[in-house]
């Protein structure tokens, strides 16, 4: 429960919490030594014995502090906005603000009675107007720097609370409380413009010197930079549109091109608003949900449509155009090219499409004749069947190479992409912190 420990904080914020009377006025203002613990339950209305156990805890440490001579801030919160206590309310039949109010007076006096050190004079509770207008301040400074916007986006939707999940809430395709399915849905949403500071969150790991290893690692996945070819596929079919773009890491396996899948939300799709077909696809797509692993454990489907692709590098290839349910439209451009022999995605969609599947990078332990057949190859080696690629070692040199021919021949350019999303904070509910946004 050491949530802050103040000792090393400099000078000047000491000064601070002393200027603005952070303290009583009974507490020693000459002393320099300063601790924090703060508690920050969700009322429920009763203590458990975790809760025991933890602030038991954070007694014991505020009080040795204070005996090693620390002005100690000991204060209680409560987390009091939220879902479960909109969900408890409901069933109660009663306004999520008298059964906050209650609940946090019945644990307030539970937690009186095992005479903690807790100083009840510094006391917050989230759902209280004192509290979150300071976090609606914040916000409009946030909005007022472009850092927060507003669109619209596909979300996990729970149909049973009726709210936004978090790819975090979504476990095996199911809301983590109520156990529904989870649909994908389109909601006018705010966000925090995170993935404006990518790199620089990349960059900012490597100072973390006392981080573990294996944390930095899942940041770094989770920021998720990778280098690659932004390409334009010519089109052609009966839309006016002739031209999609695409972003890959593997440009090097072009001469592998056998699909094209775009998002049932690329730009295309307004094409095929009147196709019923289409619109069931559609519709069986939005109950896979929107997060990755949703996605990677789901049946790979797609829908044809009646238009075809022209790889760039062999202008005498057309392939056909699909929309696909792992295609999403916030990364790279909603669309993705197939190389079915080296991405095993790719080949299981092929496989169930009976689309083309060809070789184009062989071990280096292998000849030329070397083919895929039972499942993708994705490891390294040398390129083959790829016309005037061949022999180049890949990906490392290939990329690279393929990239710079992409750029002189005008067929696209490099790019560097994230993985990492704008952060969604809208929850459609009542009982949350109310957005200071007026419409």
């Amino acid at each position: 429960m050491d949530r802050y420990n103040f000792r090393s904080i400099e000078e000047k914020w000491q000064k601070y919490w002393l200027d603005n009377n952070v303290f009583k006025t009974s507490i020693d203002k000459s002393k320099k030594k300063f601790y924090c613990l703060e508690m920050f339950p969700y009322p429920s209305g009763k203590i458990h014995m975790g809760h025991v156990r933890n602030y038991t805890i954070g007694d014991v440490l505020a009080r040795y502090k204070g005996l090693q001579g620390y002005n100690v801030l000991h204060p209680m919160g409560w987390d009091s906005f939220g879902m479960p206590a909109e969900n408890a309310a409901k069933q109660n039949n009663l306004d999520p603000k008298i059964w906050t109010e209650k609940n946090i007076e019945s644990m307030k006096s539970q937690l009186k009675k095992l005479g903690l050190s807790i100083d009840w004079d510094r006391e917050i509770s989230t759902c209280s107007e004192d509290y979150y207008k300071h976090q609606q301040n914040f916000f409009l400074e946030l909005y007022e720097k472009k850092l927060v916007y507003r669109k619209e986006n596909y979300v996990n939707w729970d149909p049973v609370d009726e709210t936004v999940l978090a790819n975090e809430q979504v476990i095996d395709g199911k809301g983590w409380r109520s156990g529904a399915i989870v649909q994908r849905k389109k909601l006018n949403q705010w966000f925090f413009n995170i993935s404006k500071f990518s790199q620089d969150l990349l960059d900012e790991l490597e100072n973390l010197e006392n981080w573990p290893n294996k944390v930095k690692t899942m940041q770094k996945n989770w920021i998720g930079r990778s280098f690659g070819c932004e390409i334009n596929f010519d089109i052609e079919g009966d839309i006016p549109i002739k031209n999609i773009k695409c972003f890959t890491t593997r440009p090097d396996t072009l001469f592998g091109f056998s699909f094209l899948a775009l998002s049932v939300d690329h730009e295309i799709s307004n094409f095929y608003k009147n196709d019923k077909d289409f619109l069931k696809f559609k519709d069986d797509c939005s109950k896979t949900g929107t997060t990755e692993e949703a996605i990677a454990v789901a049946e790979k489907i797609g829908f044809k449509t009646n238009l075809v692709a022209i790889n760039p590098l062999n202008t005498k290839e057309k392939v056909p155009v699909y929309f696909a349910n792992f295609v999403l439209m916030d990364y790279g451009f909603g669309a993705v090219f197939g190389c079915p022999a080296h991405d095993q995605r790719d080949f299981d969609f092929a496989k169930k499409y009976d689309l083309k599947i060809k070789t184009v990078v062989k071990p280096d332990d292998e000849d030329e004749t070397f083919q895929v057949s039972n499942e993708a190859y994705t490891g390294p080696g040398v390129l083959i069947n790829s016309d005037f690629l061949n022999g180049l070692q890949t990906p490392e040199k290939a990329v690279i190479e393929t990239i710079k021919i992409i750029e002189n021949k005008n067929l696209g350019k490099k790019q560097i992409n994230y993985r990492l999303k704008d952060w969604g904070v809208s929850r459609q509910r009542y009982w949350g912190c109310p957005i200071p946004i007026a419409y």
